[in-house]
């Protein structure tokens, strides 16, 4: 399968009565209507400590040419593509004028081994364990899970232990995330009849792993407002003072029988870290680009995400919307229904409000209510766990071609919806897509089914 040009109508899963009861503007484009939540707020918000030393990221240009191909008397389209690794402002700022093009956020380059929505989830999350103390960390996740592999990286560069969750059992060959996991955390495997009771499982797990210790969760932190977890309360060196006697006695043992010693502090963090704190780190990104040196904060820009959880797409329109960004969010629905992913907005704007209740007004906050994201389908719609092999041929085109490695399941559908965006829009609007990385994956895959590489990937999906 070649890239053809794309229809002009891709599936949406939302009816028109769904679309029109968002809080959309009546628009031809579907921007948002920008609500401002003033300076103070967001530098409230934002200032805080950070994992990630600073919100900066590459941003690439993709080009796309149009290649006409004559078969048996039939004339299609195929694009090629070209990659501007160093865009200048006025080509970010201005009018497209050298054709049909959209940009890419690469977050895939972040870390080597925890990049794209994970390392932003993260950002925000990880200085409150320092704060708190915290000496482990339980999740879940697939066995090829991103998330899992980014908190076990993120807490052993930190000097904390994960304890990981994975469904299903273990396989022959460790490959890909489920190798990263089991190098930086302590994994094990659970039958997926005691996995589907996911808040009991993880409950449980973590009140074995603390055993005289503490338990604490997500929720109970963020009773505290988002803007008391900021730079000023504590320093790193405050830090590490304060968490040095604990280290250093759990560096001393390992052995359960000393759990009564063991002043351990352990906190759940939930599968793919869809919490509001996960936000905060994307709401920083969108803050990065929309410096004036960057894509500013008067053009209307169409922002295309993949959405496994749904979390960052949410964190990219919040963010859009307190920044009072003419920007619409559009993010491709891989893993759920879109009843799914609007109850997960629901709660996340929900959340989000309380949290940050006491810094902003009622009136501020008018307009989360409603739709901030737009849920769309894939535009080549599949049966979830097959892998056509035309993909696999496109993402080898987009890598050679550009020398960005995009992932069939995932990054790929975005790329897609950018490409039908960039061509079906005017030139005052830009597209950008979000690159949310997970292509460690693919590695994984290969050595999993070194025969055939779709048998390997349909595997990776049937387990996620």
């Amino acid at each position: 399968m070649r890239l053809q040009q794309l229809p002009r109508n891709p599936a949406v899963s939302a009816t028109k009565d769904e679309l029109r009861s968002r809080a959309f503007s009546k628009s031809s484009r579907g921007i948002p209507k920008p609500m401002h939540c003033g300076k103070t707020f967001m530098s409230e918000l934002l200032a805080r400590r950070w994992a990630l030393l600073s919100p900066s990221t590459k941003i690439h240009q993709i080009i796309l040419s149009e290649m006409q191909l004559q078969h048996g008397g039939r004339t299609s389209v195929r694009f090629t593509f070209s990659n501007n690794t160093q865009p200048s402002l006025a080509s970010m700022m201005e009018k497209n004028k050298q054709g049909l093009s959209f940009y890419v956020v690469r977050d895939d380059l972040l870390h080597p081994l925890v990049n794209g929505n994970k390392k932003r989830k993260l950002d925000g999350l990880l200085p409150i364990l320092e704060h708190l103390l915290v000496t482990d960390v339980v999740t879940c996740g697939g066995c090829q899970s991103a998330h899992t592999a980014a908190v076990a990286v993120s807490c052993a560069e930190r000097g904390l232990k994960s304890h990981l969750l994975l469904r299903g059992e273990q396989p022959e060959v460790l490959t890909g995330y489920n190798l990263i996991s089991t190098m930086y955390g302590n994994v094990t495997y659970i039958p997926r009849s005691i996995y589907a009771k996911r808040a009991e499982m993880l409950e449980r797990h973590a009140n074995f792993v603390a055993g005289g210790g503490s338990v604490i969760r997500l929720t109970d932190i963020l009773n505290k407002s988002f803007a008391s977890w900021n730079s000023e309360e504590v320093t790193f060196g405050q830090v590490d003072a304060l968490r040095s006697t604990v280290v250093d006695a759990l560096r001393s043992t390992v052995m359960p029988c000393e759990t009564e010693k063991d002043p351990r502090k352990v906190i759940i963090i939930n599968e793919g870290a869809g919490d509001a704190i996960g936000l905060l780190g994307v709401i920083r990104l969108v803050e990065y680009l929309s410096q004036t040196d960057l894509f500013g904060r008067e053009q209307s820009i169409k922002l295309v995400v993949d959405a496994g959880t749904g979390t960052t797409a949410i964190g990219l329109g919040i963010g859009a919307r307190c920044l009072g960004l003419p920007w619409e969010v559009t993010a491709v629905m891989l893993a759920d229904s879109i009843e799914g992913y609007k109850k997960q907005e629901e709660r996340l704007i929900s959340d989000f409000k309380m949290y940050c209740g006491l810094h902003l007004s009622d009136r501020a906050l008018n307009g989360l209510d409603g739709g901030i994201v737009h849920w769309v389908e894939r535009i080549h719609r599949r049966k979830f766990g097959n892998v056509l092999e035309g993909e696999v041929e496109v993402c080898q085109q987009i890598a050679k071609q550009t020398g960005v490695l995009v992932d069939p399941i995932y990054t790929l559908a975005a790329w897609e919806h950018a490409m039908f965006l960039c061509q079906n829009l005017d030139r005052d609007t830009k597209v950008v897509m979000l690159h949310t990385g997970g292509t460690l994956g693919m590695f994984g895959l290969a050595q999993r089914s070194s025969n055939n590489i779709i048998k390997g990937m349909s595997w990776l999906v049937s387990i996620l």
